[in-house]
């Protein structure tokens, strides 16, 4: 099977390189990139250069693909998935786009397409449990996912390393979260409603509001749904003092006769100040709190998650949560367990059994493992 995978950025590569290890699947990267490329150039992956924005350039490149890997930034990915459904190409994709999924459901019908969208670490593994949890139990009281990824070594001021596209970071803190209370849809700012947690191995944690849930507040029936971002202690406010101050605005403002948008200036300081050293460790946290009812009985199902960079392949954690989840999905679309054709976040694939299964083994067999409780 030829696999194309659209991104040769840190988890793209990854998913590229696990895919490839199939000697069944042929493995192809495209990137305008070369530096990107070249991580990515192996002995079992191939590379083609190509702006992935440029729609024409987007359909040759996929045109001998039989399964399709979207793992574009977030402002290229609503229109890349819908190029990728016009042709008829079975996808799995983790971009995280702003624009409703559900909207490419009926062109994806049309050309019988599965189009697996958001599955990654969150939205996509939190979104998993649900899909199970909501399967397994008679009635879903609250969902709560708490996620984030962090470098290991702490630096001041940010203590943040940019382990994923940092301009999709900066959307994180600007565009309003949504969130379900009291069977109500609510919106509140970014950055939000700070509280503190402990996570066992890392330490004291501050959770916000960030805008997560995404389809989840469209297919599950649950009255309170709730997904939060975890950084170190002290980040929330240097983000929101430069948020407030305009340092993220798109709206372009006159400077010495120039017109300029402040996040254009932002991004040029500031992910610098975020990129992490080659060979630098990073670790992805999360906890998923599911409270619901089986029978007479009601239960709190915990799940946390903490993994670490891998310093034998030197893949950061952040690419490992995300792009093997991607991968063994890709993997279980690519053998025919898993088909519907429409858009299918990953709740739908949580709420198969089998399949269900199927991606925590490939997982665990990846070393990533959630520790579960009941009570």
């Amino acid at each position: 099977m030829n696999i194309t995978v659209l991104g040769g950025g840190m988890v793209g590569s990854a998913i590229a390189r696990d895919l490839a290890r199939e000697t069944a699947f042929t493995v192809t990267v495209a990137d305008r990139d070369d530096a990107a490329l070249r991580r990515c150039a192996s002995a079992d992956v191939c590379t083609q250069q190509a702006d992935l924005a440029d729609e024409a350039k987007l359909q040759a490149v996929i045109a001998d693909a039989e399964l399709v890997i979207g793992a574009v930034p977030g402002f290229m990915g609503y229109e890349t998935l819908r190029c990728v459904i016009e042709a008829g190409k079975n996808v799995v994709d983790i971009s995280f786009f702003p624009e409703d999924p559900f909207s490419l459901d009926a062109l994806a019908r049309e050309r019988g397409v599965t189009a697996v969208m958001d599955c990654g670490l969150a939205p996509g593994l939190g979104n998993i449990l649900m899909g199970r949890m909501t399967a397994e139990l008679d009635e879903i009281e609250t969902f709560l996912c708490c996620v984030g990824g962090l470098p290991i070594v702490r630096r001041k001021p940010y203590e943040y390393g940019a382990v994923f596209s940092p301009i999709d970071v900066i959307e994180e803190y600007t565009r309003p979260a949504r969130y379900i209370e009291n069977g109500v849809e609510v919106v509140r700012p970014a950055l939000s409603d700070v509280e503190e947690i402990d996570f066992d191995g890392i330490g004291t944690l501050e959770v916000f509001n960030t805008d997560g849930l995404r389809s989840l507040a469209e297919t599950m029936k649950a009255p309170n749904m709730k997904e939060k971002t975890m950084r170190y202690p002290g980040h929330v406010a240097l983000m929101k003092a430069l948020r407030d101050t305009g340092f993220f605005s798109k709206q372009p403002i006159d400077f010495n006769g120039q017109r300029i948008a402040p996040l254009d200036f932002t991004a040029k300081l500031l992910f610098p100040a975020w990129q992490m050293k080659e060979g630098e460790e990073d670790l992805s946290v999360m906890r998923v709190i599911i409270r619901g009812r089986k029978g007479d009985t009601w239960e709190t199902h915990t799940w946390d998650l903490l993994d670490r960079y891998d310093a034998v392949l030197g893949v950061t954690s952040m690419a490992r949560t995300t792009g093997y989840t991607c991968a063994v999905a890709a993997r279980l679309v690519a053998d025919g367990s898993y088909r519907h054709a429409g858009i299918s976040p990953p709740e739908f694939l949580g709420a198969n059994a089998a399949v269900y299964d199927a991606l925590m083994d490939g997982l665990s067999d990846r070393g990533i493992a959630f520790t579960h409780s009941v009570e």
